[in-house]
């Protein structure tokens, strides 16, 4: 097995052997997972002894602080004291009394003395210098902590990585900062120890990180319990049935939680002063911090204390609830399976923003839209840039359609994407459209509501939809819209929502958040309100309220359809002109 890159200067090798000691394949074949759970395992604990967590840096500055103070108290202990000097003073009389000492003989008083010269001059001299070290060294340290020098406890930071096992290499942001933070635990140790040369033993520390940690050193996770191992527990199972973009999505969050905490850190210890701390670090965490080069290398932690320094722009609240949500999810299923006695996760999300950042387009904005080259004509539709440039060209792909479909449906643009030939259909005499599911193919709607029937606007008859469709259905094709494609992550049409943007900010339309492909969508649902709807009256077009069973099973009764058609052909935009497009 590859060692991966990250470790193998931890490792000292790239690749790990084992014998299975069989020479039978299918006995080969279930001895080798367990073998390459323990690698994953060992890989897992080499990351985390690799990574600081809070814990550590807490105990490691009270756990020296104290023991600094602890030693110079010792130190003092072992001095002798005044009460010594008398008991050596009446000894030496008691001495000269008995041996009969010749008091004028100065060398026989100095040999029945010396044990109290050694004594006098033991304690002044060990006072003396200890004060005059304490000094130096306190310079020394204030020193180095100002230009980032860490020589002076570069032993004592060994010391606690090999109690704790942890595998910091020198030079390594982690190290540095454990070193730094240490630096000042003994300085403070040391100002302790001044002031005990005065006989004052009130002092505290000043420097607000020397405190007493408020956890013990880091606890391992036994085999299959950490927050990644039973993470992938919950991913087999999808509680949930969420699509697999949004399960990596949450492996994503969730693994950015492990980081913080510790890869290691035992699944049943996750707690609301966890998630309080990653919560507020996510508000501080940088755009895209993963793909910047800025923070390449650097851990959940560095990535935010370093951002502090570069200014890059920081998650939006709506993110933040996001990871938040990702891992409150895991959280309901691990108190659902034992795990864990109650959700810490609740009650934790940001408030929501009352209003949508999502701009509508105005009628002007609209006839400038369906005026351009992406409508009208542009001089090649293979690259963005052509498209944007007026020509002979007629684009009628998903391109143009799926803006129209929107403005008048305010359907999703991946509900759009995905719809096959069979799913625009006539109902009653009526031309639908029916959201759905089912069907060949990675059809996926965003939830239960979403599965609908929506009447085809009659703008939409007059623009000859249905004669795009009755083309497509006779040359063989069994979606309406086949080159409308999935991304990686299986995020339909994701490549033309961005080339969308950046085509608006091309216009003069969109300079900077705010429109967006989505402005169609909002621009229907404002459409509605304008002809005296109220949401609750037309969320269920949206795919927000409740479809009840039409939408399941793509069945809809006679009068509710017509109900439907007088609802959708409601929208409208007052002072939008797309007759030109009927003609082209």
């Amino acid at each position: 097995m590859d060692v991966p890159s990250d470790l193998v200067s931890v490792v000292g090798k790239t690749t790990l052997k084992k014998s299975l000691k069989t020479s039978d394949e299918a006995t080969a074949k279930r001895c080798l997972w367990p073998v390459i759970q323990q690698w994953q395992r060992e890989f897992d604990l080499l990351r985390a002894q690799r990574t600081l967590v809070e814990a550590d840096l807490e105990l490691a500055v009270w756990q020296h602080y104290t023991d600094s103070v602890e030693r110079d108290e010792a130190r003092r202990q072992n001095l002798p004291t005044q009460n010594d000097i008398d008991e050596a003073i009446e000894r030496a009389v008691g001495y000269v009394q008995k041996e009969s000492i010749d008091i004028n003989d100065p060398l026989a008083l100095l040999d029945a003395g010396l044990e109290v010269q050694v004594l006098q001059d033991c304690l002044r001299g060990a006072k003396s210098v200890d004060a005059k070290a304490r000094k130096a060294k306190l310079s020394a340290l204030r020193k180095h902590l100002a230009t980032g020098e860490t020589a002076l406890i570069e032993h004592e930071v060994d010391a606690f990585l090999a109690r704790n096992k942890l595998v910091l290499t020198r030079g390594s942001p982690d190290r540095k900062a454990l070193a730094r933070m240490m630096m000042r635990a003994e300085i403070e140790a040391l100002r302790r120890a001044q002031e005990r040369d005065e006989g004052d033993y009130s002092g505290v520390p000043l420097d607000p990180i020397v405190k007493p940690a408020s956890g013990s050193a880091r606890v391992l996770a036994g085999p299959g319990e950490s927050i990644v191992e039973v993470f992938e527990l919950y991913s087999a199972e999808n509680p949930n049935q969420v699509k697999a973009d949004t399960l990596n999505q949450a492996r994503r969050n969730i693994g950015l939680f492990a980081q913080f905490v510790g890869s290691t850190y035992p699944v049943k210890l996750i707690s609301k002063k966890n998630v309080r701390e990653w919560k507020a670090l996510l508000l501080k965490y940088p755009v895209k911090a993963a793909e910047s080069k800025v923070f390449r290398g650097m851990s959940f932690e560095q990535t935010v204390q370093h951002n502090a320094q570069v200014g890059k722009p920081t998650i939006t609240p709506r993110t933040v609830n996001r990871h938040l949500s990702s891992l409150g999810a895991f959280c309901r299923w691990l108190v659902s399976h034992g795990y864990l006695d109650q959700n810490p996760v609740d009650g934790m999300t940001l408030n929501k923003e009352k209003h949508s950042k999502t701009l509508t387009f105005s009628a002007e904005q609209l006839n400038v839209i369906f005026r351009s080259p992406l409508f009208t004509g542009c001089r090649r539709d293979d690259q963005p840039r052509f498209i944007k440039q007026p020509g002979n060209v007629m684009i009628r792909d998903h391109r143009y359609w799926v803006p129209l479909i929107m403005l008048f449906s305010g359907a999703r643009p991946g509900e759009i994407g995905q719809l096959a030939i069979d799913d625009l259909r006539e109902e009653h005499g009526q031309w639908i459209m029916h959201i759905t599911d089912d069907g060949e193919g990675d059809k996926s709607v965003k939830n239960d509501n979403s599965r609908r029937i929506l009447p085809v606007h009659e703008q939409l008859l007059e623009l000859g939809l249905i004669d795009y469709h009755s083309r497509l259905k006779l040359s063989g094709q069994t979606r309406l819209f086949p080159e409308a494609k999935r991304n990686p992550r299986g995020q339909m049409m994701a490549d033309f929502s961005r080339m969308f943007s950046r085509y608006l900010s091309g216009l003069g339309i969109k300079k900077g958040r705010g429109y967006s492909q989505y402005s169609f969508r909002h621009g229907a649902a404002d459409a509605l309100r304008r002809a005296g709807y109220l949401d609750h009256e037309f969320t269920f077009l949206m795919g927000h309220g409740d479809t009840s069973m039409t939408g399941r099973y793509g069945m809809i009764p006679q009068g509710l359809l017509e109900k439907r058609i007088e609802l959708i052909n409601t929208i409208a935009y007052p002072g939008l002109d797309i007759d030109h497009l009927k003609t082209l």
